[in-house]
């Protein structure tokens, strides 16, 4: 291990502890390893758009919108090639969260998610990318079960 000092405001530092004491760690040191290895995660390796990834699109759409739900579900089906899994969600009576769990090429994962977050009508979208290259076996287990392909939720 090597040992490095840091200069920390108050604040920065009572957050830190704060973040310590949620997190049950035994000290400052593994809270901050922890804090750096979450931040380097955000960060890929590369910005190789040919290297796999599994990848997590989160998005808020008006339904009402004109043939918005169709079209994504068309989007959708056209890639399911790099569809794990979606789970869909009714807020209300005119508005639905989707989260879409997704793998393969980062450069088509991000493609695809661009154009579904860039319909008109999707209020919001968010794509979390896991450096991870399924190729290789590096990734986190995914089981794929052609059941879990849809899974559809009404509240």
């Amino acid at each position: 291990m090597q040992r490095v000092t840091i200069t920390i405001d108050e604040e920065l530092m009572s957050a830190l502890d704060q973040y310590m004491e949620a997190g049950g760690h035994r000290n400052r040191s593994e809270a901050v390893r922890d804090l750096v290895r979450a931040g380097l995660l955000k960060t890929p390796e590369s910005d190789d758009g040919a290297r796999s990834c599994v990848a997590a699109l989160v998005y808020v759409y008006d339904h009402e919108t004109r043939q918005l739900s169709k079209r994504l579900m068309t989007d959708h089906h056209s890639h399911a090639d790099m569809s794990i899994a979606t789970l869909h969600v009714h807020l209300d009576e005119a508005t639905c969260l989707e989260v879409s769990l997704l793998k393969g090429r980062k450069s088509d994962v991000e493609h695809f998610a661009g154009h579904v977050i860039g319909e008109r009508g999707v209020r919001y979208g968010q794509l979390v990318v896991v450096p991870a290259d399924i190729e290789q076996g590096d990734a986190p287990h995914v089981e794929h079960h052609p059941t879990s392909r849809h899974a559809h939720h009404s509240s």
